[in-house]
């Protein structure tokens, strides 16, 4: 398993009551890779749900994964999985309060 530290975060939905952020990964993404997000540096104390994405072709070919999680202290773990691809691109979409 190897941490990815070259993701995009987008704050997608700021001060809506709700917050929203997309990760994009690089196209090198394997499964089982980890993506850690601090929740507080997006506005966020509670996880609320997430929602993965796998391209199978950068940007054509998208269907849907289903990645874990895990939350300690703040600190948000995404574990990509669902799937055995590797090296393609990612894009999770996470919600938060």
């Amino acid at each position: 398993m190897t941490a990815i530290t070259t993701s995009t975060i987008t704050d997608v939905s700021p001060n809506q009551g709700r917050k929203m952020i997309m990760v994009e990964t690089p196209a090198t993404a394997d499964s089982g890779n980890t993506i850690v997000i601090t929740l507080a540096d997006y506005g966020m104390s509670t996880f609320l749900g997430i929602l993965g994405n796998l391209h199978d072709v950068v940007n054509d070919e998208v269907s849907t994964e289903a990645p874990t999680t895990e939350v300690s202290s703040g600190v948000l773990t995404i574990t990509i999985g669902g799937s055995s691809e590797d090296d393609n691109k990612r894009v999770y979409t996470i919600w938060g309060k």
